[in-house]
């Protein structure tokens, strides 16, 4: 399926996916008005076994089939923190 993604301008990291085939005519206008002017990131083909950053395909296809959109949310801030680096093994060189 051709995908195209949406960054929300009202929150970091907030993602809208919709079939390409339809953009966004398909989507509640309440849902815009939360998400903001949807700003175009990128278009790409999406496969069950596509790698994605955050979300897991084969959940980003059936919403797309189900609901006619995906939002992927941002990251809470544990899913942050585990993805800082690791601290370095001796901290007592600092001083």
């Amino acid at each position: 399926m051709l995908v195209s993604a949406y960054r929300s301008p009202k929150k970091d990291e907030l993602y809208l996916f919709v079939p390409q085939a339809d953009g966004l005519t398909k989507i509640a206008a309440e849902l815009l008005v939360m998400f903001g002017e949807p700003k175009h990131v990128v278009d790409f083909e999406l496969s069950p076994d596509r790698k994605m950053g955050r979300s897991n395909a084969v959940e980003v296809l059936a919403s797309l089939k189900s609901k006619g959109y995906f939002m992927q949310m941002p990251p809470n801030e544990i899913e942050k923190i585990s993805d800082m680096a690791a601290p370095p093994e001796h901290l007592d060189n600092i001083y």
